[in-house]
């Protein structure tokens, strides 16, 4: 079945106006031709878009379901014509990355940065999710290329070995750890612990490493970004577990002491995937090798394999 892009911007049209003669006229269509559409469509779905009122219509739960579509659509739409587009002004290509902040803080800049130099006729686009949605972005599609960190959660998904990091601690310059320098896990769990809103990839693995033990995981601030945990860090309300690379820059920064953490799994790999296809686009392939040249056959490594 077709629909056809006039009849949807109709539809879209009369259910914001509630009503079917200032959606025709808002598309340039006579109120007849537009009734007759709105009806060509009800018989087509099978279903009624609109319920006939004495002062206009109201949508249907089916209707509303339409609509979201359509809306979908217009911004795919606008999408592929800016995208298109660029083209006419020398852009080459456009990549959408996915990645989670550890790996936004560390590491990627600076080779987003080189990549950029290299390949200035690509356009980079990059958006801060978690490892999970990293990986679920990429595999739907709504992302080229994700960086994440371990464990696979999408077989749909190849994926490489990035980079290798730590994570470290931050507590407040007066605090009764700071004199240490390093810590265990165990030692962490008798203080309010600040992290990154839930889903994100340490602070997961932080809660399945008190489980682990026994204990509950005192998580009583939330936030999203490194240096908001730092700040409140710094104002004594709590420890925090972050990667080492933002963690050793915001211990020059603000009244904090880093701490090693001494556990294995403080250990963790930053990884670069993608779709799995038979061949990857030539701008996706250049990225690859820019960002893995140890994987120039496009393959995933023995490293990347194994979960955090």
């Amino acid at each position: 079945m077709r629909l056809d892009l006039t009849t949807l911007n109709l539809i879209l049209a009369i259910e914001q106006n509630r009503s079917i003669t200032k959606g025709a006229a808002r598309e340039h269509l006579a109120l007849a031709a537009a009734s007759k559409r709105v009806s060509d469509l009800e018989s087509r779905l099978g279903v009624q878009l609109f319920e006939r009122r004495a002062r206009g219509v109201e949508p249907t739960e089916a209707c509303r379901a339409l609509v979201r579509h359509i809306r979908s659509l217009h911004a795919s739409l606008h999408a592929l014509e800016s995208e298109v587009m660029e083209f006419a002004r020398g852009i080459k290509g456009h990549l959408r990355i996915a990645a989670n902040s550890g790996a936004i803080a560390e590491c990627l800049p600076a080779d987003l940065a080189a990549f950029s130099q290299a390949h200035p006729q690509i356009r980079i686009s990059l958006e801060d999710l978690t490892s999970a949605e990293v990986q679920a972005a990429v595999a739907e599609g709504r992302a080229d290329v994700g960086v994440f960190t371990p464990p696979l959660l999408d077989n749909r998904l190849q994926h490489w070995f990035y980079r290798d990091a730590r994570l470290a601690v931050l507590v407040p310059a007066g605090h009764e750890l700071a004199a240490r320098s390093a810590v265990s896990f165990s030692d962490l769990l008798d203080y309010d612990l600040i992290g990154l809103h839930a889903g994100a990839s340490a602070q997961e693995l932080m809660r399945e490493q008190a489980l682990a033990r026994g204990r509950t995981l005192n998580a009583r601030l939330q936030v999203r970004g490194f240096d908001a945990i730092a700040q409140l860090v710094e104002a004594g309300l709590g420890v925090a577990v972050l990667p080492e690379g933002p963690a050793e820059r915001f211990s020059r920064i603000f009244a904090v002491r880093l701490l090693r953490l001494d556990e294995a799994w403080g250990a963790r790999d930053y990884c670069l995937g993608v779709a799995r296809q038979e061949r990857l686009p030539t701008v996706l392939q250049r990225f690859v090798e820019a960002l893995c040249p140890q994987s120039k056959t496009i393959e995933p490594t023995e490293k990347a394999r194994k979960p955090a």
